[in-house]
């Protein structure tokens, strides 16, 4: 992903810190706005995993610290639910004024509480997503259930939240209780999508048939089984992402893919961490990575993988175009393909690293009432597809280099 860091104020005056995740060719057709869970940050791996599924669509996404948390300024004993509801407006106003204004709200944890409190005040989001979110945001007193007789005779008291101390003063508590949470969910009129564990030990899963059964349709639910609260698990993290892509596509307006082209028919990008690389072409996208043996996520396939998948995607093609012009009954082709490197077989200094050579192992298989001859027809075709011969050509690979603007 391509990552902004950027800052805007809050209704107080503080300086919110924020990402903004950009898709592989830059312009996103739909931004969204992601609340982290209570007293998290914007840089939790599964919001980054989440955020990156969306930017393969052609999605960008803001995720943002809260105020008093991160990066971001102010003191976290001074804010409460409803700040937290303002801080998203405030998001959502930044995107407005130097993008669009946001389709897409995503909360985690209390954060999806917190989106469904804004959706109402932001007219143009048309879909909200919500993962282990509470069915009341007072849920989350129950973190620090035995220090509240101190919080409300003390007027505040530091608790231990994920392992780490946190000053929580009276006003949270009593801004909790003025929120009318069942109101917030009846008047949504936004497709509504619930994410949840039934697994989630923080937040239970009751909680998800409590939000879904006040919200109007469209509304929709999907069991995050096997997850736990925080999604730790990358590969739930990106499940869910995905979904969340997927489930909106069908609420957002999206262009024609000609919005989508980059000046180049293919744009690739990779950031300063790991080898998951983004790949954009067209309004398609995808993701290349190397196996974790290597150091990578194995979000995707390697770039040998990818060549095999072009070389194995030409074959196939020209094998049915051709039996389609003849007129023959070739129902199902099917490319098998395996790369490696060996020495070349004429080469006496076996030492030589330059002496290694490429090979591609192919199985054609075909279905269909072939004869032996159409058969044998098929082998020859399947070495003349455009991509075979390109990697039997020479070809030549023009590249440049420029220093851009972070």
């Amino acid at each position: 992903m391509r990552t902004q860091s950027i800052q805007f104020t809050n209704a107080t005056g503080y300086r919110l810190s924020a990402r903004l995740e950009l898709p592989p060719n830059s312009h996103p057709h739909t931004f969204a706005v992601f609340a982290h869970c209570f007293t998290c940050n914007k840089n939790l791996t599964a919001v980054r995993n989440v955020a990156r599924a969306l930017t393969q669509r052609g999605i960008g996404v803001l995720r943002f610290d809260f105020t008093g948390l991160g990066e971001s300024e102010g003191d976290f004993a001074d804010t409460n639910f409803t700040g937290n509801v303002l801080d998203l407006i405030s998001a959502a106003e930044y995107l407005e004024e130097h993008h669009l204004p946001p389709a897409i709200l995503i909360g985690h944890s209390l954060g999806g509480a917190a989106v469904l409190c804004a959706a109402g005040k932001l007219p143009s989001v048309r879909a909200v997503a919500t993962i282990g979110a509470p069915a009341d945001p007072k849920h989350v007193t129950h973190l620090f259930e035995e220090d509240i007789a101190m919080i409300e005779t003390e007027g505040a008291a530091t608790v231990l939240l994920g392992g780490r101390k946190f000053k929580v003063k009276r006003q949270f508590l009593e801004d909790l209780k003025e929120v009318n949470f069942k109101e917030k969910l009846q008047s949504l009129n936004r497709s509504l999508l619930v994410l949840h564990s039934p697994q989630d030990l923080t937040v239970p899963i009751e909680n998800a048939r409590r939000i879904f059964e006040a919200a109007r349709h469209p509304k929709s639910f999907i069991s995050l089984d096997g997850a736990d609260h925080l999604l730790s698990d990358k590969n739930r993290s990106r499940y869910a992402g995905e979904l969340i892509g997927t489930w909106a596509g069908c609420y957002i307006d999206q262009p024609e893919r000609e919005k989508l082209k980059s000046d180049r028919e293919v744009v690739v990008r990779l950031g300063a961490e790991g080898y998951t690389t983004d790949v954009m072409m067209r309004q398609h996208a995808l993701t290349a990575d190397e196996p974790e043996s290597v150091g990578g996520n194995d979000f995707g396939p390697n770039p040998y993988e990818l060549l095999n998948a072009s070389l194995g995607a030409c074959t196939a093609m020209t094998l049915q175009m051709y039996a389609r012009r003849k007129k023959w009954d070739l129902r199902e082709v099917r490319v098998h393909l395996n790369h490696r490197k060996d020495y070349a077989e004429d080469m006496q200094n076996h030492a030589d690293k330059k002496s290694k050579i490429d090979h591609f192992d192919r199985l054609v298989e075909v279905e269909g009432e072939l004869s032996t001859e159409q058969v044998q027809r098929l082998l020859e075709i399947a070495d003349r597809c455009p991509v075979h011969r390109t990697l039997h050509t020479e070809s030549v690979v023009q590249t440049q280099i420029k220093l851009v603007d972070s």
